[in-house]
């Protein structure tokens, strides 16, 4: 396992001793550790395909972003434009609004993660931007911030089938990722069933694994006759929660099926730790004080598998001392966690505070 790199999303997926590798039938698929961002299994990860429905991951991410900035209030009240709901085929899915009905924010992101509601999607790019194609531009937009270079957005719905609306399973993990940080959004992903206007109109989670799968979290699902049946699904136990990742499956209950694989593999084979990081105080030569503390520059937890984790130690590779000055965010050296004759993951430990030389450099040459 390693922690996350500075210059990717992701780790790349290794090959664990021990562990007994998978198939997937499906186009194309991924799994990573939320936390530590490790990916445990890829398939055609980077390709790009037609994600349907799984489109609204970006949807949602950008409503409750706008949220966050206090751009709008989950409370706020929305009329249906007429607009969201043009060339809406009948057979898809919608929650059934209509043009001049109210509806807050709160109810719109119910239709848009349970029932996948098209018109859904519509109004809220509305609502956040004004009109559709500002929308989407921002969903652009941010995809290049999150890096994502194999995403391009052409609605918000996933409905229309465009040569240029593509993304990929990779991706679509880096935006779930994203969509997970904001924790509101899993009270409208774990859930079953719900109902707005006062009751009156159900809506029932289009993801099967929020009923029948042990901690399922979410995400969202996707069909359409060129993308197939996709899904990115979450599943969290403890403190360990993972993303799953398939496109193109050939059948509805074979996404799930191979998405409960995924997740049972991560289950049955990994587990987060967390070794002592308290680094030791590093001496200091010729400072106003005797030693400077030093600081892990990350959490350290560290993804394994469960057969090593009692192998796991903390290894602490820092020098017996340091000449004054020293700064504060210093490099002072690294904290590796080693299992057996294995490096598993670096920490680089930097000086917590700052350390004044007792004279200048001047000085000393004098002297």
């Amino acid at each position: 396992a390693l922690l996350t790199g500075l210059m990717a999303p992701f780790a790349s997926a290794i090959d664990y001793e021990g562990v007994e590798p998978i198939t997937l039938e499906a186009a194309a698929g991924l799994l990573i550790d939320l936390d530590t961002d490790q990916v445990l299994y890829e398939q055609n990860a980077d390709g790009q395909r037609y994600p349907a429905s799984i489109t609204k991951i970006m949807t949602a991410l950008l409503t409750l972003e706008a949220v966050g900035r206090g751009e709008l209030d989950l409370s706020t009240v929305v009329t249906v434009d007429a607009a969201a709901l043009k060339d809406l085929t009948s057979d898809s899915s919608t929650a059934n609004l209509k043009a001049g009905e109210e509806i807050t924010v709160h109810d719109l992101l119910y239709c848009l993660m349970l029932a996948s509601a098209n018109e859904a999607a519509n109004i809220l790019a509305m609502t956040v931007c004004g009109d559709i194609p500002t929308f989407v531009e921002r969903m652009n937009r941010r995809a290049e911030e999150l890096g994502l270079s194999d995403t391009h957005f052409t609605n918000c719905t996933g409905l229309f089938e465009d040569a240029e609306h593509y993304t990929c399973a990779y991706d679509i993990a880096v935006i779930s990722r994203e969509l997970l940080k904001h924790e509101f959004v899993r009270q409208y992903t774990t859930l079953w069933q719900d109902t707005i206007r006062s009751g009156e109109f159900g809506l029932t989670n289009t993801n099967k694994l929020v009923r029948h799968y042990n901690g399922c979290t979410g995400l969202k699902t996707g069909f359409t006759s060129t993308a197939m049946y996709c899904l990115a699904a979450s599943a969290e136990r403890g403190s360990v929660e993972y993303i799953a990742v398939i496109l193109h499956g050939e059948t509805s209950q074979l996404r799930f099926d191979a998405a409960r694989t995924l997740l049972d593999y991560a289950f049955a084979n990994y587990t987060l730790v967390m070794p002592e990081t308290g680094a030791p105080d590093v001496p200091v030569s010729l400072g106003k004080a005797a030693s400077v503390r030093a600081v892990c520059e990350s959490s350290g937890t560290v993804l394994i598998e469960k057969a090593r984790q009692k192998e796991l130690s903390a290894v602490y590779e820092l020098p017996e001392k340091v000449d004054a000055p020293v700064a504060a965010g210093q490099l002072l050296g690294t904290l590796r966690y080693v299992a057996g004759n294995e490096t598993i993951a670096s920490v680089p430990i930097s000086a917590a505070e700052s350390v004044c030389a007792t004279m200048s450099s001047e000085e000393r040459s004098t002297k």
